[in-house]
């Protein structure tokens, strides 16, 4: 007889596994990175590519998984079936933080969260088979959620 736990998995596997999609590289390089400058326009990823609208960044900023996670959730309310969503954007960058109260030395702390270093001109989200009120009311919600002035833009014709 083959019990339920032995088809199914044990019930920790399910729970130790990152079940939430939070988004995090598999593996890195470096676990702790510089914190880098955010100066300058955004040289790739700056024009929509994949969809017929996206939402642009118009300032630099630093956007968390969190937050990414966030703002597709509420796109995905509005695109559903009827539509496709892309995330143009991965948090790749490791952030530390230290523990409160800690003197100064003792080295780096550890990774706190994960972020996507975001320059003005990039494209954050694409959605395609929705129109053009439902991408303006979806990422309207998500820009909400999002540390940067965002703006509409739709796909270029060439």
């Amino acid at each position: 007889m083959v019990s339920l736990a032995s088809r199914c998995g044990s019930a920790t596997d399910s729970l130790s596994d990152k079940s939430i999609s939070m988004l995090e590289p598999k593996k890195v390089k470096f676990r702790r990175v510089h914190r880098g400058n955010r100066r300058g326009m955004a040289m790739r990823g700056n024009h929509v590519a994949f969809g017929s609208y996206g939402l642009k960044a118009i300032e630099p900023g630093w956007v968390t998984a969190r937050q990414i996670e966030a703002s597709r959730i509420v796109i995905s309310r509005v695109v559903r079936k009827i539509g496709k969503m892309w995330i143009r954007i991965f948090p790749d960058k490791p952030v530390t933080a230290r523990p409160a109260e800690t003197r100064m030395g003792k080295g780096k702390g550890a990774l706190d969260h994960w972020i996507a270093v975001v320059k003005p001109g990039r494209i954050l989200f694409e959605v395609d088979g929705v129109t053009r009120e439902q991408a303006d009311e979806a990422f309207r919600n998500a820009g909400h959620k999002l540390p940067v002035k965002t703006k509409v833009v739709e796909r270029r014709a060439f």
